[in-house]
Formats: C-alpha cells, sequence, structure tokens
C-alpha cells in the first residue's frame, strides 16, 4: 500500500514544478514540431516520438489543452497561441461530435480553458471570444447529454461509444461538460419542446455510475470488494435492467483496471467540488444537496480507499489489479512499483489522474470540517505528486517526446510499444497522461503560489451559493 509521507507540503515541490515546466514546454513545442494533422492526433509514443491512432480522436483537446495549460502556468504566450489557433481550427466537429462521451476530454480541455483563462484576466478580455467559447461549452455539454439512457430504476445513464448498453467508468471524469453547459444557462429541447434538465442528467448519471460500477462491499457478486471499479456496465437496452460487468482495457469484469479506478476518483472529486456551488433549490427536484452529495462522496471515497491499499508504496499502479502476473512479482505492493519489471506493466497515467483526484477530496473533506480524513487523501495525493514529478517517471530524454513515461494504453489488445529485450510495454508516454500531469502540476502550483483554486468550471467566490 501507498506510504503516505506526512509531513510532505506542496511548497516542497516547489523546485520539481519550476523543472517540469521547462521539460513540458520543450515536449510541446516538439509534438507541434513534429505532427503532421493529416496523419491524425498524436496518442502514444512509439520508441519516444509520438503516433497517431485515428479511433474519435479523443486526445485532440488533452494535446491543445496541454498548451493553455503550459501557458497557464508560465505566461508564455507562445503557448497560448498554439492553445488558442489550434482550438479554433481543429476543435469544432468534437463540440457536435454525437459519436462519443468524452466531451469533457477535447472541449473543457480547450474551449473551456480559453474561458477559464479569460474570466481570470489572463487573456485580453474579449466579449465576443468568450461568448463563442461558451455557446461551444453549451452545445457540447447538450449533445453529451442526448446520448442518454434509461435504467429500470428510473434513472439513466451517458452511454460510451460502444452504444446504448454500455456505461464506461471513464465518463465521470467527462461529465464536467455536462456540468459547464449547465452553469451556462443551457437549455435542452428535446421532441416536441420537452425541456431536459442538464443538472438531472448529471445527477441520474453520476448515480447510475455509483450503483453500477463502484463496489461498496456489499455482495453485489463474489469478488465485491469496497472500493473496486467496473470499467464498463451493461444494460439490457430493452427495458433498461442491469445485466453484468465489463471491460474493454482492463484485464477482466471482476478485476480493476486502475486507470478506470482514477476516473472514478477524479470524477467524482471534480463533481463534489461543482455541486458545491450549485443551489440548495437547483438541486432539491433530484433528490437535494445532502442526498446527492453523499453518493458522491461515498464513491470518491470507496475509490480512493482501494487505490491507497492496492497500489505499491510510491503511489504508482500497476496497469490492473487483477494482472496474473502480479503473482510472480512477489510483496510488489510493500516495495515502490518496477516500471521496468518483466511480469506486468505499470500504469503512470492512472496515478497522474488519481493524485489529483486525492489531492481535491483531501481539499473538499477540508473545507466541509474534516479535516483527518482530509489531510489522508490530501498527503497521499503529494505522495503520488512526488513520485511523478522525478525519474524514472517525468522524462528526462530531450530526443523523447513524451512527458510522463511509463503509461499503458491498452493492454489486452497490444497496443503498447514493447522495446527490443523487454517483454513488456515500458518507457512510453500517452496524450492523456501528459496532459493530466500537467494539470495536476497546475493544480499544486496554484496552491503553492496560493493563486485562485483552479476549477474546470471557473473562478469561483468565495462563498458557496445557499
Amino acid at each position: 500500500m501507498i506510504h503516505v509521507l506526512e509531513t510532505l507540503r506542496p511548497a516542497d515541490l516547489t523546485d520539481a514544478l519550476a523543472q517540469f515546466w521547462n521539460v513540458s514546454g520543450e515536449k510541446i513545442l516538439a509534438i507541434e514540431a513534429s505532427s503532421n494533422e493529416r496523419n491524425g492526433t498524436p496518442v502514444f509514443t512509439v520508441a519516444g516520438r509520438y503516433a497517431a491512432q485515428g479511433w474519435t480522436e479523443w486526445t485532440q483537446g488533452f494535446q491543445f489543452g496541454s498548451a493553455l495549460l503550459q501557458f497557464d502556468a508560465t505566461d508564455d504566450e507562445e503557448f497560448l497561441d498554439i492553445g488558442r489557433r489550434n482550438t479554433w481550427r481543429h476543435m469544432p466537429a468534437h463540440v457536435t461530435h454525437f459519436g462519443v462521451h468524452d466531451h469533457g476530454f477535447n472541449n473543457v480541455s480547450t474551449y473551456g480553458a480559453l474561458r477559464r483563462l479569460m474570466l481570470e484576466g489572463r487573456m485580453a478580455a474579449d466579449d465576443a471570444e468568450t461568448a463563442l467559447y461558451e455557446l461551444a461549452l453549451q452545445a457540447s455539454g447538450t449533445v453529451q447529454a442526448a446520448r442518454w439512457s434509461t435504467t429500470a430504476d428510473g434513472d439513466g445513464y451517458i452511454y460510451s461509444f460502444n452504444g446504448p448498453h454500455s456505461l464506461f467508468a471513464d465518463t465521470i471524469r467527462s461529465l464536467r461538460s455536462l456540468m459547464l453547459a449547465h452553469r451556462l444557462g443551457q437549455r435542452f429541447l428535446g421532441e416536441n419542446d420537452v425541456a431536459v434538465s442538464l443538472l438531472g442528467r448529471a445527477v441520474e448519471h453520476a448515480r447510475t455510475t455509483a450503483r453500477y460500477n463502484v463496489y461498496f462491499g456489499e455482495s453485489r457478486d463474489a469478488y465485491d470488494v469496497r472500493g473496486r471499479v467496473a470499467h464498463e456496465s451493461i444494460f439490457n437496452t430493452n427495458d433498461g435492467r442491469y445485466r453484468c460487468p465489463s471491460t474493454q482495457q482492463g484485464y477482466s469484469p471482476f478485476s480493476t483496471w486502475t486507470r478506470g479506478l482514477a476516473w472514478i476518483m477524479l470524477g467524482y472529486a471534480e463533481e463534489l467540488e461543482a455541486f458545491a456551488h450549485c443551489s440548495k433549490a437547483e438541486l432539491e427536484p433530484f433528490g437535494g444537496r445532502d442526498a446527492i452529495e453523499a453518493v458522491l462522496r461515498r464513491a470518491a471515497c470507496a475509490a480512493s480507499d482501494f487505490y491507497l491499499a492496492e497500489t505499491p508504496t510510491d503511489g504508482i499502479p500497476y496497469w490492473d489489479t487483477g494482472a496474473p502476473g502480479l503473482a510472480r512479482l512477489g510483496d510488489y505492493l510493500d516495495r515502490p512499483a518496477d516500471p521496468t519489471n518483466d511480469l506486468e506493466p505499470v500504469d503512470s497515467s492512472a496515478a497522474a489522474i488519481a493524485a489529483q483526484g486525492l489531492l481535491r477530496l483531501g481539499n473538499y473533506l477540508t473545507q466541509c470540517g474534516e479535516g483527518e480524513l482530509g489531510a489522508r487523501y490530501w498527503q497521499a495525493g503529494l505522495t503520488v505528486s512526488r513520485s511523478l514529478l522525478r525519474a524514472p517517471y517525468l522524462s528526462e530524454d530531450p530526443q523523447h517526446e513524451g512527458l510522463l513515461l511509463h503509461t499503458i494504453y491498452h493492454r489486452p489488445r497490444g497496443w503498447d510499444y514493447i522495446p527490443p529485450g523487454a517483454k513488456q510495454p515500458r518507457g512510453e508516454a500517452c496524450m492523456w497522461g501528459d496532459y493530466h500531469l500537467r494539470e495536476l502540476a497546475l493544480y499544486l502550483q496554484r496552491i503553492v503560489l496560493q493563486a485562485p483554486y483552479y476549477t474546470f468550471f471557473g473562478p469561483i467566490s468565495d462563498e458557496s451559493n445557499p
């Protein structure tokens, strides 16, 4: 399990963060210089060079969003230009992409970041430009909400690109698209002008995901361990009844793919922050603040506790907690992860996502007056961050285009590069891993500098909505 560094403070990472942004900027410029848009969006590295994979282009927002995070952290306007220019040029198709659930990944990372920077006064004020970003976000959230399947219990979920039967754990983090559209006052009108509540769909999706994708040790099946996460839940589309757990990228439906676990951790922590800024009156029709936040908090805490218990001492997980080779690694949870072993790969991208989830959950609980519990998650998040911000995970090779090394995309399908002489993937990066490490670093930097708290929904006041 993770050995939490109880005395570590954000300020202790100041030098590491400064070095990180220097390395990060070099990687962004290298990708910008080498990418050929005709070949598609960079997804993962192969022998140190980013390669495209033409499948929904779900990482394009992370590519251009990374440049905007770099500008946010450094005030270097070269990166603002890269992010803004490419958003205008390449992202409009993602706004109305009806075939995916990934709207929060692509559009909040680009249009959302630009809007936030504008509202924070980091860019020259331009009402028309702000309105453009908000229109894109309103449309994106509505399109995401339209991918809707109803469950037998009266709730529903945003279905994945696999079809109306499929609920992915990933989508809880991408739910920020729908939430941001609601915050901007978007109205969703269906057939015969029937109004659909975006907030209501966000609540239902979060509730359904918690009920079916997250386990709570309540004997749902023989493998019901509190905090375990199923990547995918399958439903009968004729009557909305739940059928079984499944997975696309994990080892099995009854083990935990650690990136799916991390999406749950960060997604629910962010949604707790977002719902805290909804008014009591807004939430009352959907169960009320206390009931909604109880569902989100229960899922976030269960998944985070599972992560702490099932991850090696340095906070970097292997790609799946049930991967068969782990049994041959011995007491692998009682020592730091070994990214060069020949039995099972680690997934540092899961760690980058999970670390931010731990920090946000810890901060949320502390703000709610639960300082002891909040500190537990906060210190765990700092511990994971410390591991990620240095070798062997932070790239030190200027010839390697990746920033965060030892990530995994799709182990079952064998998509990840295995270097000569090795038996498992290692040493490579992915676009979502690089992006989320940058987002984690920006979150920490703002804490260190006592700058405005970083949220996807933009500047927040000191007062919560009543």
